[in-house]
């Protein structure tokens, strides 16, 4: 008869070692910083001045407002930066192409003749009172800006 061969033992899980206990150590306390002792101050003498009103400053004189270029004909309503048109309201007068405008403002003052003119998008030959019309702009203008129609 076949003789039975015993089961192979399985393997045990070996343990993990054992930790060694924590060893507490004594907290080290830092003595507190030393404050420097500030060292007598001394002081300067101060000379009292006495009180009296100071004289007023000469200002800078007020630049005198220049005078008009022209007759004063409308206001810059709009104004399109990438096809560089204003929109302007005509208050009074008349203006035809080939007359010369004036744009005045904060930071806009310069002079162009003025080469076209459209209203509600349709070229014109001259504009009256209270149209509202675009024309085209040689400088970047802004609303409020006073357009004025140079004689010469």
């Amino acid at each position: 008869m076949a003789t039975r061969k015993k089961a192979k033992a399985s393997p045990k899980r070996r343990k993990a070692p054992a930790k060694r206990p924590a060893v507490r150590r004594k907290a080290v306390r830092k003595a507190p910083a030393r404050r420097a002792v500030p060292k007598a101050v001394k002081r300067k003498a101060v000379k009292r001045k006495s009180i009296q009103p100071k004289a007023a400053k000469a200002r800078a004189p007020v630049p005198e407002a220049r005078p008009a270029p022209g007759e004063r004909i409308g206001v810059v309503t709009h104004f399109y930066g990438e096809p560089s048109v204003a929109i302007v309201k005509l208050e009074a007068g008349t203006l035809r192409v080939g007359d010369t405008i004036h744009f005045q403002g904060h930071t806009t003052d310069f002079s162009q003749r003025v080469d076209s003119l459209q209203v509600e998008h349709a070229a014109v030959d001259a504009v009256g009172p209270n149209d509202d019309f675009g024309v085209k702009v040689a400088q970047h203008v802004r609303e409020h800006d006073v357009v004025y129609k140079v004689t010469s």
